[in-house]
């Protein structure tokens, strides 16, 4: 597990994805903070290791990372995680659209796509 604030390299997510079944990465998103956990079985670690340092629940959304998929392909908002009635979230998805933006954001500016 690792917590990103700066950023990560596509080709170290691919490298993380070939542990995985179906090669994809779990991430937790801190849409306040914009940094993410990844590289864990289970997105309640991540979840975990970010509350551990001082992040706020409802800032934490789970998705899944497929570096080898391009545009809407490359995030997955599944998690259970995310179910939060409390916040209107009642499935394993992000149903709210400008949150989902957020995470596609903060995504955007840790993942480094190039050389």
């Amino acid at each position: 597990m690792q917590t990103v604030t700066k950023f990560i390299t596509l080709q170290e997510l691919k490298e993380m994805s070939s542990k995985m079944f179906d090669n994809l990465v779990k991430a937790v998103v801190d849409v306040e903070k914009k940094i993410m956990a990844v590289d864990a079985g289970l997105h309640a670690d991540l979840e975990k290791l970010l509350l551990e340092n001082s992040s706020k629940q409802t800032d934490l959304w789970g998705i899944n990372i497929y570096p080898d998929k391009k545009g809407e392909e490359f995030i997955e908002f599944d998690s259970m995680i995310n179910i939060r009635p409390y916040q209107d979230n009642r499935t394993r998805g992000v149903e709210d659209p400008k949150i989902r933006e957020q995470i596609i954001r903060v995504v955007n500016i840790l993942v480094k796509y190039g050389n």
